[in-house]
């Protein structure tokens, strides 16, 4: 009878630490705006995992613009994994050398947006977050979140001071939504959309998500299958749809 073998856990390739981490879509660079980044959704590393980067995620899933063109060349899926990587892998690592890259001159003053892709995915990664903008009070962060419950606990009691949010439509938690309470934003279909709704555009400036009036109305990607998906609704209208279909029915009671 063979004795049985204790076998070493499988090893974990070594985490890959980006020389920068702070990059600029060609969206963003004629702002001065630079950006951080994941995978948009859920993405397999290397070693197998397979890891929810949007936890909140709704009906934006489906017409993601990070999950189309360029977001899906080879090296912009391994760039964003090794993001992904060094923050699942060594947090206090990664916080270390963003705090540090935020000290060049370059960054005093302007603005980071913090996920072109992704969203703050865990309770410690956005602390992280949180940690770094405290340290570096000269820089300004902007983000887009679906991580509405998230940021009621963590963010909305005791924000940074030099940091901004808007709460964007087309997530699971879309219910907790008041748009007379909290900065919020819509994808639509067309600018005329907006216009007709009495929202306003951010189209002509990013920023304009957290600092221009509101609420905030973004126009969709000119991406054919994407908006053949949107049907001419927002996602907040789809997603009010999708989660009226997946509600229970009311029960039937004698009277």
């Amino acid at each position: 009878m063979t004795a049985a073998v204790d076998l070493p856990p499988p090893r974990r390739p070594r985490v890959r630490r980006p020389e920068r981490l702070l990059t600029q879509n060609s969206e963003l660079r004629d702002e001065g705006i630079w950006n951080w980044t994941l995978p948009a959704l859920a993405t397999r590393l290397r070693d197998g995992r397979t890891v929810k980067t949007c936890p909140a995620a709704g009906v934006c899933a489906l017409a993601c613009y990070a999950r189309n063109g360029t977001y899906l060349f080879p090296g912009v899926v391994d760039r964003h994994q090794r993001n992904l990587e060094y923050v699942l892998d060594d947090l206090p690592g990664w916080q270390r050398q963003m705090a540090a890259e935020l000290a060049h001159p370059r960054h005093t003053g302007g603005w980071i947006r913090v996920h072109d892709a992704g969203d703050f995915l865990s309770d410690h990664y956005l602390a992280a977050w949180l940690r770094i903008m405290i340290f570096r009070p000269g820089v300004n962060f902007y983000a887009y979140t679906k991580e509405v419950s998230r940021f009621f606990r963590l963010v909305e009691p005791n924000p940074p001071r030099n940091f901004r949010w808007v709460y964007s439509y087309g997530g699971r938690e879309d219910h907790l939504l008041d748009p007379a309470v909290h900065r919020v934003a819509d994808v639509y279909p067309d600018e005329a959309a907006i216009r007709a709704d009495g929202w306003h555009s951010q189209d002509s400036s990013d920023l304009l998500a957290v600092l221009g009036p509101a609420p905030v109305g973004i126009p969709s990607n000119n991406i054919p299958h994407f908006r053949r998906r949107m049907n001419g609704r927002t996602f907040r209208q789809w997603q009010q749809e999708r989660d009226a279909r997946r509600a229970p029915a009311a029960p039937v009671t004698d009277e």
